[in-house]
């Protein structure tokens, strides 16, 4: 648990691999987070009724609007959300956590909650009798829970809240519980304890399936952090922990190639843009800067091949001091692992909640995958090939730099179908139809709804964000959503999911410990109930006996905002409809597995299963029976023809099978990086990467003296589990193939095939094997014990990206 605690605290925020592959950005880690929000105990609800009245601290209030039409216009139509936003309330706390009024007040939340960790801790180490051993996962859970409440939420707020004061103070909240976890990292009696626990027949027999898994998950997060080691060596795993990640941080913070600029005569450019050739161009030479999109756009675009072989040299070397810090980082988490007796990093990080387990079978699976995709990449450098000779009748090779240049030729040349039509892709894609469509494929597959909710003074960090409820039919108020979709200066233009605070359950003896606190006094918050109190006065929910902290989460995009005087809401592109699918995948995770420990809740998942959901969530985007539930014309109303939609995919599709090839390559250049190469003397990350180009490359390889590798940040964020975003690129595509796609036209929508995948996978988060889930889901028991042959087996299903157009 307390590890887990730290694996939410590390800079690999809810920003996932393929989110962070769709930045424009240089790669920069954000940090994960989890939740909260406002109170509401819900009757079960009909499908064919509305969402009955919401408690909000004792007080009847409705959600506001039930209604289709009114979710649209809150993102399309920026007066229609002023009318949400309740000016007379008082100041209710930010996500309505009474402590969060002011920005003092995070210190006062974060004092609060040390004391209570503090009280379980005692209470652990002092465990003795054998119902004090039995609660001893509910109790590790709960000091885990505690610290994430405060370390997910004031990361969240001080990298995203645009007041300096808010962000400090979240800062001094964020940096005293994040040191006092470390202390927790360092005392072995609470593994001592977990382990005494495990030991007793008598014990382990009384815990649920959950609680089962939550233990054996929190002794391997010991094991991890070197507990068991002596004084010595625990010490030098702190410092091996803190090099770890200043190294990485400067390795992502100074990244640079080694030429930083190119220079070239503007004639050398004929074939690019002229308007920005002309904006460069400096007397005759054109200077771009050498990880630029325009010089990105110049490898696509420049017809003289020299110029295009000078661009591709010098976008494709870092500096040396980058390899070097790239290099350095990998030695000491080698250290590391070799320190905590694992045979490598790769082993170390994949044995912890990794559906893998073993490099070995990361290796399999990636074998595999290479294999099946090989004849696909193979027929696309053909086809390059034979563009070129088109133009050059006499070539004998296809070049590196060749390779984006004749795939952009090739793209240009295919027949579009999008002229016949006036309007372009993104007027059928206003946010709030994709937000209106996004509520109606849930309702659909799982029967929950997100319902506009008005926002009190002081709940969120900004005048754009909405706030939604999230209800089910048969469960009531399940979950609050927090939508910043807008630009603005300052703001990170990263789209992101983060969870801020957990699914949990509350038991009765908690509510009994906090009902003290139910009057407030000496400058604490007054709170209603033993439950507000329990919950820093957000949201939770009663069924029957059971009290649960509701998942609040908050999705962060940049969109441009809408235009009031022109009465033009914002229009997205069909890669900001698949972003925004994407984000709202891994939030629906969080929303549906809402577990009793919040150790296993949601997206606390083996992590090569995160993406799943988010990525299967973009196949619902390209899907015409889905489309023509919401793409509509934002002045017109008319549906989307879905001919313009399907001659773009072809398009952006059209060598899928080389980028596979590339990603393979780099989950390869990943494992082999963090493997016990990385402490032997003639480690070089150089030659590792030109051997995998040149063995499983069906393009051209880079030139030897390219140094690539440097400018590869996600080794930073992701060491060793790279290949988790192929992994799932290849399930979801299983998964729709097989579940939402068998059968007859529009089962893609069909309430039995959410269902499927809720009960069989979603709902239970990370608290069972995650095999079993997908054997469920997908009948197929081969995947049962999971293993090298499994792995092996998903490899070899392929992946051709969101299926055929």
């Amino acid at each position: 648990m307390i590890i887990s605690v730290a694996r939410a605290a590390l800079p690999r925020g809810w920003v996932c691999a393929s989110c962070v592959l769709r930045r424009a950005t240089p790669f920069k880690p954000v940090k994960q987070k989890r939740w909260l929000s406002a109170v509401s105990q819900q009757e079960p609800t009909s499908p064919t009724k509305p969402a009955p009245a919401i408690r909000v601290q004792g007080k009847e209030g409705i959600a506001n609007s039930t209604s289709d039409a009114d979710l649209r216009d809150i993102f399309d139509n920026p007066q229609a959300w002023v009318g949400f936003t309740d000016h007379s309330s008082p100041n209710s706390g930010l996500f309505r956590n009474r402590y969060l009024r002011t920005p003092a007040g995070f210190l006062q939340f974060a004092n609060i909650s040390l004391a209570r960790a503090q009280s379980i801790v005692d209470k652990v180490l002092g465990a003795s009798t054998l119902e004090g051993y039995r609660t001893i996962v509910r109790d590790l859970d709960r000091l885990s829970d505690i610290l994430c409440r405060v370390l997910d939420m004031t990361d969240f707020v001080r990298v995203t809240h645009p007041d300096r004061k808010t962000q400090e103070m979240a800062s001094v909240a964020y940096e005293q519980m994040y040191e006092y976890m470390n202390q927790l990292n360092t005392m072995t009696g609470l593994s001592d304890q977990l382990d005494k626990a495990l030991e007793n027949p008598e014990v382990t027999s009384s815990w649920s399936q959950e609680e089962r898994v939550v233990a054996e998950a929190l002794k391997l997060d010991f094991a991890k952090s070197a507990v068991s080691l002596p004084k010595a060596a625990r010490d030098r795993f702190v410092e091996l922990s803190s090099e770890i990640s200043r190294v990485g941080s400067d390795f992502i913070q100074e990244m640079a190639p080694a030429q930083d600029h190119v220079f070239l005569p503007t004639t050398k450019l004929m074939g690019m843009d002229p308007v920005e050739v002309h904006k460069l161009a400096r007397r005759g030479m054109v200077h771009l800067r050498t990880l630029s999109p325009a010089a990105a756009a110049a490898l696509r675009t420049v017809r003289d091949k020299d110029a295009r072989k000078h661009l591709f040299y010098a976008s494709r070397t870092a500096a040396n001091h980058t390899v070097a810090q790239l290099e350095t980082l990998m030695r000491l988490r080698g250290e590391l692992a070799a320190l905590s007796g694992f045979e490598s990093y790769g082993h170390l990080t994949l044995r912890d909640r990794m559906m893998a387990r073993t490099p070995e079978a990361v290796t399999r699976f990636l074998q595999a995958l290479a294999s099946s995709n090989k004849p696909i990449a193979q027929a696309e450098t053909v086809s390059l090939f034979q563009q070129k000779r088109l133009e050059h009748p006499a070539t004998r090779q296809l070049e590196p730099w060749d390779k984006d240049f004749y795939a952009e030729t090739i793209r240009r040349s295919m027949t579009s179908k999008a002229s016949k039509y006036p309007d372009t892709l993104s007027s059928y894609f206003s946010l709030g139809v994709v937000i209106q469509g996004i509520s109606r494929i849930l309702t659909r597959l799982y029967g929950i709804r997100l319902v506009p909710r008005k926002t009190t003074v002081g709940e969120t960090w900004h005048q754009d964000v909405r706030r939604l409820d999230v209800i089910s039919d048969t469960d009531g108020h399940i979950a609050v959503l927090y939508c910043d979709l807008f630009y603005r200066p300052a703001k990170s233009p990263n789209p992101a999911h983060f969870t801020l605070r957990c699914s949990r359950e509350i038991f009765e003896p908690e509510l009994a410990e906090v009902g003290a606190q139910v009057q407030g006094g000496q400058g604490m918050p007054q709170f209603e109930s033993p439950e507000l109190a329990a919950t820093d006065g957000m949201a939770f929910s009663r069924q029957g006996n059971a009290v649960k902290q509701l998942p609040t989460i908050a999705l962060i995009c940049d969109f441009q905002q809408p235009h009031p005087k022109a009465r033009m809401p914002t229009l997205l592109s069909f890669y900001q409809v698949e972003t925004l699918f994407h984000e709202m995948g891994h939030a629906v995770h969080s929303i549906l597995a809402r577990t009793s420990f919040q150790n296993v809740s949601g997206t606390r998942c083996a992590t090569d299963l995160a993406e799943l959901p988010s990525t299967l969530m973009e196949y619902f985007a390209a899907d015409p029976a889905v489309l023509s539930q919401f793409a509509r014309h934002y002045k017109t109303d008319e549906p989307l023809p879905y001919e313009l939609l399907a001659d773009k995919l072809r398009r952006t599709r059209r060598f899928e099978g080389l980028e596979t090839e590339n990603q393979i390559i780099l989950a390869m250049l990943d494992q082999e990086l963090h493997s016990n190469r990385a402490l032997r003397p003639e480690f070089d990350s150089s030659d590792i990467y030109h051997n995998l180009q040149y063995q499983f490359s069906s393009a051209p390889p880079d030139p030897p003296n390219t140094k690539w590798q440097g400018f590869f940040g996600h080794l930073s964020g992701y060491g060793s589990t790279y290949y988790s975003y192929l992994f799932d690129r290849v399930l979801a595509q299983r998964v729709w193939n097989v579940v939402f796609k068998a059968g007859h036209e529009g089962a893609s929508l069909e309430r039995e095939n959410g269902e499927r995948l809720k009960e069989g996978l979603l709902k239970w988060g990370g608290g069972r094997d995650p095999w079993n889930c997908l054997s469920d889901v997908l009948k197929d028991e081969r995947l049962m014990d999971g293993g090298e042959s499994a792995m092996e087996l998903v490899g070899s299903w392929g992946s051709s990206g969101q299926g055929q157009v």
